[in-house]
């Protein structure tokens, strides 16, 4: 693991594998050079979709510790030297002043943003609406956003209700869920479900439904079946 301590944004870059896409079997019948002209063969992908993730939000929310838990499967409090070992690179700062021209690159070339509040802090999660604002000016227009309330192990010093999220999620047309970088809860769900939404982009044919990542994250909750923190 690399660490800065120049920028505000953490940066997940990492690869999501899927099958290659093979030939429909019709192209083996007795009529299949009549179908190969009429029909045109699927466009190849390659087996690996590498894609850049930014984990944004007020110092403090808990970014780092969550791409940990993520990874690991752990949570370790107050320290985060431990090497991050799936192709991982890490930028945690205080996010200065003087360093938010650098920040603004960084949202250029990002495919997807996980946008954190922390639910015990209601300065993290007031300053959701600037943090969205310059995500807005600054990074692509179909980035994938995602709006995450973490630390909800701490409900005892919950100062932001679940159904604050959810409303502030709904104006802007983000999907939002409330996770836990100490528990694990919804970590991995939210890196699935942001991965399934890059893939699904990469490898949709025009014909295709689209991929609607708000039902997904939906259907996986309520599979789950487990849900103080839902």
């Amino acid at each position: 693991m690399e660490r800065m301590e120049s920028m505000e944004p953490i940066s997940a870059c990492y690869t999501t594998a899927y099958p290659e896409i093979q030939p429909d079997s019709g192209y083996g019948s007795r009529d299949g050079t009549e179908n190969q002209a009429k029909t045109p063969p699927p466009p190849a992908y390659d087996e690996e979709l590498v894609h850049k993730t930014i984990l944004v939000g007020d110092s403090g929310v808990g970014k780092t510790s969550l791409l940990v838990q993520f990874d690991q499967g752990k949570f370790i409090p107050g320290s985060f030297s431990a090497t991050v070992g799936i192709g991982f690179t890490i930028w945690d700062t205080a996010g200065q002043e003087r360093f938010r021209s650098v920040t603004h690159a960084y949202y250029r070339d990002a495919h997807a943003l996980l946008l954190l509040y922390d639910i015990t802090s209601k300065s993290s999660f007031d300053n959701i609406r600037a943090w969205l604002t310059e995500i807005h000016e600054y990074a692509q227009s179909d980035v994938v956003i995602m709006l995450l309330g973490n630390k909800a192990d701490m409900n005892s010093d919950r100062a932001i209700r679940r159904d604050e999220g959810e409303r502030l999620a709904r104006e802007y047309s983000v999907p939002f869920m409330e996770t836990s970088a100490k528990t694990g809860v919804n970590v991995d769900l939210a890196f699935t479900a942001v991965a399934k939404e890059l893939k699904h982009r990469a490898a949709q044919h025009p014909n295709e439904p689209k991929f609607q990542i708000h039902e997904y994250i939906e259907a996986q909750k309520e599979k789950s079946g487990c849900c103080s923190y839902f």
